[in-house]
């Protein structure tokens, strides 16, 4: 697993790359060490944002509550924070929704 997770005192920072649009809700990998992400929702008025949210929070049994975005609002490159969690636990979550 080569994602570029940072630890922090509240948290994992989770990169992703977006893309917004697309024919189905999918996790598409890992790229440059960020969380490749696909979401049939349109980039426009945080609709994409909140359905990368919900998909995280569904895939990898999360709260919704427990994830925010910190960076990237408006870019195809977003980091998340994801509260109450380390990086192990998170990377073993992300190795079993990336496996088919």
């Amino acid at each position: 697993m080569n994602v570029r997770l940072e630890q922090r005192a509240d948290g994992v920072i989770l990169p992703v790359k977006a893309s917004p649009g697309a024919r189905e809700n999918a996790f598409r990998g890992v790229h440059d060490g960020q969380l490749k992400v696909s979401v049939t929702a349109a980039p426009e008025k945080g609709k994409a944002n909140k359905a990368i949210i919900e998909m995280l929070a569904r895939t990898l049994e999360l709260k919704r509550s427990q994830i925010e975005i910190v960076a990237g609002e408006t870019s195809c490159e977003k980091k998340f924070l994801i509260r109450d969690c380390n990086a192990d636990d998170l990377v073993t979550k992300l190795m079993a929704a990336l496996t088919p």
